[in-house]
């Protein structure tokens, strides 16, 4: 599981640059009033569907082991990226790759986040979510409905199958998508995840039913929910562990879409970029940071990472907001305290450009971070407050730079910029299910060049 991310990330920058998709021309067709889905020709994207949302998911507890709280159910805040591309996709909860992607057919590559739901105050201690990665194959029947067969293992190698019919339907603002799904779970599944004790449940087959919900409120605003109910398989009931033979979960936010109702009749004017950066850790926080009050690592830990810009939209609820998605690659160098770690990051990075005689730019990115192995600051802080760390993490980046063409009056250097940029993980306070209940992570301070094209 180290290299899965890693191996997304590559793909990603380079799927991005070799195949980035043409803007289509103006349509004149008519919004159909009734449930159906608009023909992606009619709604003219500035580039791949792209959305970037922050959910609260709350699902009950099925276990009837007394963990100690009187706890019924279960609260994590999930920051969700969306991307629909011709080779790369992000869903939320799940993300991946086209393998194959016809109109008719798709094969996927997927890593999707399994929520373990048992009382969050002990989650970090017991073991919170993982994740799972597998292949997916998808048939769409018409612009409505689709089927779709996972093969899916976890980190330990237990192996499951989801089967699926789904929807999406379109009416005004409203985009509904119900599901129907059936997934088999093997007899190691089951052991580990229905099963506390040491007694091994045999296989079985879950039943789900749900429906996610958008309404288009407006601009780029939107608000989002989704409600589910699993009927557990007859293993999974009969084991001492399990009290309730139903588990719900119902989500609620809201996000930043494509504004839906806009047509785009020019082509993106943005261009692509990449930045290379390279970096100094910090046990100081972000506001410390911020406040010109950072310590100095003692031991000197470095990073130098590489950042692929993919331009999404020039504008937000009618600002110049310049919006891209970021996949990265970090390489965190050996020390007296660490051996040399890789990270991955994917996220999507929002700019606004103060246009003075020497262009100046402020950024902001929200993402996630994956690395193989926990770098030295931040397992010490993790030693410090008592948690067990998690590889996965909230990405945050706070940046500031200027145009070195327009510093220099040098037209050979007008696509490059010079900056400063934090490098963040962390895990949203320990709202997060996901990021392993955790308060702190690591920063770093960094310098870059970034160059347009």
């Amino acid at each position: 599981m180290k290299y899965l991310t890693i191996i997304l990330i590559i793909f990603t920058a380079w799927a991005s640059t070799a195949h980035a998709e043409d803007i289509t021309d103006n349509q004149d067709a008519n919004v159909k009033k009734e449930f159906k889905v608009k023909p992606i020709e009619d709604v003219e994207f500035e580039w791949p569907e792209w959305g970037l949302a922050a959910l609260v998911r709350n699902a009950s507890i099925p276990y009837s082991v007394d963990f100690g709280v009187e706890d019924t159910t279960v609260t994590s805040f999930l920051p969700m990226m969306f991307y629909n591309g011709e080779y790369v996709f992000l869903q939320g909860t799940e993300g991946g790759l086209h393998i194959i992607n016809e109109p008719k057919h798709e094969v996927n590559f997927i890593i999707r986040n399994h929520f373990i739901d048992i009382p969050s105050s002990l989650q970090n201690s017991i073991g919170g979510d993982t994740t799972d990665f597998g292949f997916q194959y998808k048939y769409q029947w018409n612009d409505n409905v689709f089927t779709a067969i996972d093969l899916m293992t976890d980190p330990e190698g237990t192996i499951h199958s989801i089967g699926r019919v789904g929807g999406r339907y379109e009416n005004g603002d409203w985009l509904l998508q119900p599901e129907l799904s059936l997934s088999w779970r093997s007899a190691e599944y089951n052991s580990l995840y229905y099963n506390l004790s040491d007694e091994r449940i045999g296989a079985g087959v879950d039943t789900e039913v749900g429906i996610a919900a958008r309404y288009h409120w407006f601009d780029n605003l939107y608000l989002l929910g989704g409600a589910y109910a699993s009927y557990l398989s007859g293993n999974a009931r009969e084991s001492a562990s399990i009290n309730d033979d139903w588990q719900t979960e119902f989500y609620l936010g809201f996000g930043l879409f494509n504004n839906v109702d806009k047509k785009y009749e020019e082509p993106l004017g943005l261009p692509k970029y990449v930045r290379v950066a390279h970096g100094w850790a910090t046990p100081s926080n972000i506001g410390d940071i911020l406040r010109f009050n950072r310590v100095k690592d003692e031991y000197n830990n470095q990073l130098t990472s590489v950042f692929y810009g993919h331009p999404l939209t020039d504008e937000l609820f009618g600002a110049p907001l310049q919006i891209y998605l970021t996949p990265g690659l970090v390489w965190h160098w050996s020390s007296d305290v660490q051996d040399s770690l890789q990270e991955a990051v994917m996220a999507i990075k929002v700019y606004y450009t103060f246009d003075w005689s020497v262009r100046t730019r402020i950024g902001f990115a929200e993402g996630v971070s994956y690395i193989n192995e926990l770098t030295y600051i931040e397992q010490t802080e993790m030693d410090d407050k008592g948690y067990q760390g998690s590889e996965w993490l909230n990405y945050l980046d706070f940046s500031l730079d200027i145009n070195l063409g327009d510093l220099f009056n040098a037209s050979s250097m007008k696509d490059v910029w010079l900056g400063y940029s934090i490098h963040h993980r962390s895990a949203i306070f320990e709202s997060a299910s996901q990021f392993g209940r955790i308060k702190g992570g690591s920063n770093y301070n960094t310098v870059y060049l970034q160059f347009d094209f």
